[in-house]
């Protein structure tokens, strides 16, 4: 047994199991056909030992990782020019392994596994170090795939991916689903057509949306009734994320279990249970369908979110600056809201017809002004006017510009103005959660929280998994300010079990309670509001928010003042 630096290639057929399910001799002849014709003659040429054949995949390994680069070149290739049957996804990188009777282990296969799996259909994908120590020895051009979670790994790994420019790929710029037929739990075996039914409805219902990739109804039923793993499909069809689900159908009552896979992070990110009555099916389907688009939408990887943001940009310097800023604004202390907004005037100066710029420097002036952070607080605000209504003239359909300016004009107390740019940005955004709680607190503060119950609900049923302690106190506050203080301690008392050290569920909570005569209750969350915002007071309040309603307001203050908060 020995440890040694080697370069690591990692090979896997795209599909492989949909090819055998279709047609298995054919399947294995063609494998065969192209080990001897194409894989092994390159692998030899270019200096490479074939470790192992592992079905469907390939271990081999280099001396030098220009080789294998140059190998894993050729190969994809020879398989695009000859429109190879058999089409592959490799992985290289540089690593420590260890060496043992023929075979090879440690941290540097355990990448290159990974690194295959995240390649295209066709392309490759190489590890940081590997890019750094090819340099411009080879005749090709990596891009930069950003950082990636790699399992096993404490850190993540730079990723870098040759396109393979004529190969049919998935779009890139696109996050891209395979929903499997969903599993009869129903106690009548002939119920499975039920339960794939709602399966195929639900990919017809997500096929709709124009920014995801939905695999064809063709390629996940082969999968029906078998015990594959979902990355291991993900991996087969080339998509990143997998639904599975089951269907549990009893008289007129259905239950509908579902559960959406991350394969790049070998992960769960969703999963819910839907239960309904058999005459609501279509609703049903609906429901499962929105949660999937909206939970897609805020967990794209870093990656598919730059390559998305990138489009708009004319200046890189611009754009990163603006990332930069993003990232440091939603830490929101003053000092990161300061920094922020040198960053998004950075970019502004380096591309002034940049929206995204705008809309960012005037949600950060906003704050500056409403959080008291700023000395001149009028004058912030004026100059956020400014620049949220140059991100609407530059990207009148960026839904994030349309929601700063309705925030710019709530603010100003132009609370027609507000709501109005508030449901333009849902329109243009339907299932982004903030643009729902954001229109939900523009309709309170204009004395509209009966509508703005919906929208707060939205807010959470959109964004379910990583939801902010303000979503929850959104809620709240509509249902208090509609008398609904039963119900309004449902969302508060679920927030505050996420969100402990929440200073606006400690207050909703303290007026909450005190109105529904739990006295003891009610002064405890107002010593805790107290506690986490010193000095605050009725008047201080009153100066602050911007409501238009008068009875709203006194509303409020009535419950804060009969917990113990002082006038």
């Amino acid at each position: 047994m020995t440890r040694r630096l080697a370069a690591i290639l990692m090979a896997d057929v795209v599909g492989y199991s949909q090819l055998m399910s279709g047609d298995e001799a054919s399947t294995l002849a063609a494998l065969q056909t192209h080990q001897t014709e194409v894989f092994n003659p390159l692998i030899d040429t270019h200096g490479g030992r074939i470790v192992k054949l592992m079905g469907d995949g390939s271990l081999v390994e280099f001396s030098s990782v220009v080789d294998a680069a140059k190998a894993a070149l050729a190969i994809q290739k020879a398989n695009i020019l000859e429109d190879s049957t058999i089409r592959l996804r490799i992985g290289v990188t540089l690593g420590d392994i260890i060496a043992d009777d023929g075979d090879i282990y440690g941290e540097g296969v355990n990448i290159a596994a990974r690194l295959e799996s995240m390649a295209d259909a066709d392309g490759i994908c190489i590890s940081s170090i590997a890019h750094e120590s090819i340099g411009n020895r080879i005749d090709a051009d990596f891009e930069d795939a950003g950082e990636h979670i790699v399992k096993g790994l404490q850190q993540p790994i730079r990723v870098y991916r040759w396109p393979a420019t004529g190969a049919l790929k998935q779009q890139e710029d696109k996050p891209s689903i395979a929903v499997l037929p969903f599993e009869n739990m129903s106690s009548d075996p002939e119920d499975a057509y039920f339960s794939h039914g709602i399966a195929d409805d639900i990919a017809t219902d997500l096929s709709r949306i124009s920014g995801l990739v939905v695999m064809a109804r063709s390629a996940t039923s082969s999968y029906k009734d078998r015990s594959i793993s979902s990355a291991r499909i993900a991996r087969d069809l080339g998509v990143r994320y997998v639904l599975e689900g089951s269907v549990r159908r009893g008289g007129a009552k259905l239950r509908v279990n579902a559960r959406l896979m991350d394969a790049d992070k070998s992960a769960q990110i969703w999963a819910d249970r839907f239960d309904g009555d058999l005459k609501d099916i279509f609703d049903l389907q609906d429901r499962i369908s929105e949660s999937i688009v909206a939970t897609l939408s805020i967990t794209l990887t870093r990656a598919e979110q730059e390559r998305a943001f990138l489009k708009d940009a004319k200046n890189l310097q611009a754009y990163d600056y603006v990332l930069q800023a993003n990232a440091v604004h939603s830490r929101f202390t003053k000092q990161d809201n300061a920094e922020a907004m040198d960053l998004y005037r950075r970019a502004i100066e380096l591309d002034p017809a940049y929206a995204p710029a705008h809309a960012g420097l005037a949600w950060a002036l906003t704050h500056d002004s409403n959080q008291d952070w700023s000395s001149k607080p009028k004058e912030a605000l004026d100059q956020a006017l400014v620049h949220a209504r140059e991100a609407v003239r530059l990207d009148s359909g960026l839904a994030k510009a349309r929601m700063v300016l309705g925030d710019v004009y709530c603010w100003m107390k132009q609370h027609n103005l507000s709501v109005s740019e508030g449901r333009k940005a849902v329109e243009l955004d339907p299932t982004n959660a903030d643009a729902h709680f954001a229109l939900s607190y523009y309709l309170i503060t204009a004395g509209k929280s009966d509508e703005a119950i919906g929208e707060a609900k939205l807010a959470l049923r959109y964004n379910p998994v990583h939801s902010r302690c303000d979503y929850y106190e959104m809620l709240g506050k509509a249902l208090y300010l509609t008398n609904q203080f039963e119900a309004a301690c449902e969302p508060l008392e679920e927030g505050l079990g996420r969100f402990p050290d929440s200073d606006g569920l400690h207050q909703w909570l303290a007026a909450n309670y005190a109105q529904l005569g739990r006295i003891e209750d009610a002064r405890q969350h107002a010593q805790k509001y107290l506690a986490l915002k010193p000095g605050v007071t009725l008047k201080w309040l009153a100066e602050t928010l911007p409501y238009k309603s008068e009875h709203d307001l006194e509303h409020m203050f009535d419950g804060l003042r009969k917990a113990g908060v002082p006038d």
